[in-house]
């Protein structure tokens, strides 16, 4: 069994819809409020247990989530853990649950219908994790030497001594790297290091990229709405790992773009996986 491990923040969203942006010191009535569980490794698992359970592959694949929550008793926590689903099988244990903190890390974002721009304002009191910390999650893994590990690159300083860790004491795992905001320094360190990069395009443009090719063959996607980054990624890692012998990467791509579009035509992620359909192998 190939094992699959997820590293980054997980949140509670709460996505208000509003006709358009308010202005400030204004007062604006919200069409809709939806709260949900967030982050881009999570998002990225749920999307990537559909792909498994809808394509043949739960019993070749188990992917585990790596993520600073609150205490396991809180009710955020357990709120969390019931947002992947009944049927999941996604590994929490390796998650790390912080006994004094009961309240989880949260965002707050502000859709406008009028333009479809969001306003993203996060809050978050939980400690994050430390190179030690992840140290004793990979200790757990020793017995699983190729496993694929996928990082979001949060903060540079802790995930590039993280990679390092594992490129020390598992040298044959391979190791994926979401590289998301131009603004943090250390970026292009991580990328250094990773087998795979997944450049999000405001990280490519701050660049100096003027088009997708420019900075990765593929096909850029300007849609703005939330989770289409970390479902693409979901598609790509579900390629990777689980078509690695039977896909060429361009297939891999195509698979990962078709799915992305198929999720900015809908609210959540919700069917993702079994309305997808798989390319052609060879």
């Amino acid at each position: 069994m190939q094992h699959l491990v997820l590293v980054g923040a997980c949140y509670l969203d709460t996505i208000l819809s509003v006709p358009h942006y308010p202005e400030q010191d204004s007062k604006l009535r919200a069409t809709s409020l939806a709260i949900r569980r967030g982050g881009n490794c999570p998002n990225t698992l749920e999307v990537l247990e559909q792909l498994l359970d809808a394509h043949h592959h739960r019993d070749n694949v188990q992917a585990h989530l790596v993520s600073p929550l609150p205490e396991r008793s809180s009710p955020a926590t357990r709120r969390i853990v019931a947002s992947f689903g009944p049927r999941s099988r996604a590994d929490l244990d390796h998650c790390l649950y912080r006994d004094a903190c009961s309240e989880p890390a949260s965002s707050y974002i502000i859709r406008s219908e009028a333009t479809g721009s969001r306003t993203i304002v996060n809050y978050n009191l939980l400690p994050e994790m430390t190179a030690r910390e992840f140290e004793g999650v990979v200790r757990a893994f020793v017995s699983h030497p190729d496993s694929w590990w996928h990082f979001e690159g949060r903060i540079p300083d802790t995930t590039l001594a993280c990679i390092r860790l594992l490129r020390s004491h598992l040298p044959a795992a391979r190791i994926s790297v979401e590289l998301e905001k131009p603004g943090r320094q250390g970026l292009p360190e991580l990328a250094a290091e990773a087998d795979v990069v997944f450049y999000s395009r405001s990280w490519a443009e701050s660049r100096g990229h003027q088009s997708a090719e420019a900075c990765l063959t593929g096909e850029q996607r300007r849609q703005s709405t939330v989770g289409a980054g970390d479902t693409f990624i979901a598609g790509m890692l579900y390629g990777l790992v689980c078509r690695e012998k039977t896909w060429h990467l361009s297939q891999s791509v195509r698979f990962a773009v078709d799915l992305a579009t198929l999720k900015v035509q809908r609210e959540g992620f919700q069917g993702l996986g079994a309305d997808m359909v798989a390319p052609a192998t060879g």
